[in-house]
């Protein structure tokens, strides 16, 4: 299994909170549509740096690659390039 953690600084312009309910909404409903994503969930940092994280759980490294391009994955990325300014991430294996 990969975990994919992703943190992101967003834009001092919008709500944050609405921001983070946004790319939730396009990140989470992903699960059951890119093969191998098993689990994908975005919150609010409520200290720190960064102001939104994703926390995502993926089948093996074939099926983390293979979510960065998937067509679904690429179009909910529009989402969080609109509000995102910095971006922080890793993956590992369990």
């Amino acid at each position: 299994m990969v975990k994919h953690i992703v943190f992101w600084k967003l834009r001092d312009d919008c709500d944050k909170d609405d921001a983070t309910r946004q790319i939730a909404g396009v990140l989470q409903p992903l699960v059951g549509v890119v093969p191998g994503l098993l689990r994908a969930e975005v919150r609010r940092i409520y200290e720190g740096d960064f102001d939104t994280v994703l926390y995502s759980e993926l089948t093996d490294r074939a099926a983390a690659q293979a979510y960065q391009t998937h067509p679904a994955h690429v179009k909910a990325k529009e989402t969080v390039h609109s509000f995102a300014v910095g971006r922080a991430a890793g993956d590992y294996e369990v």
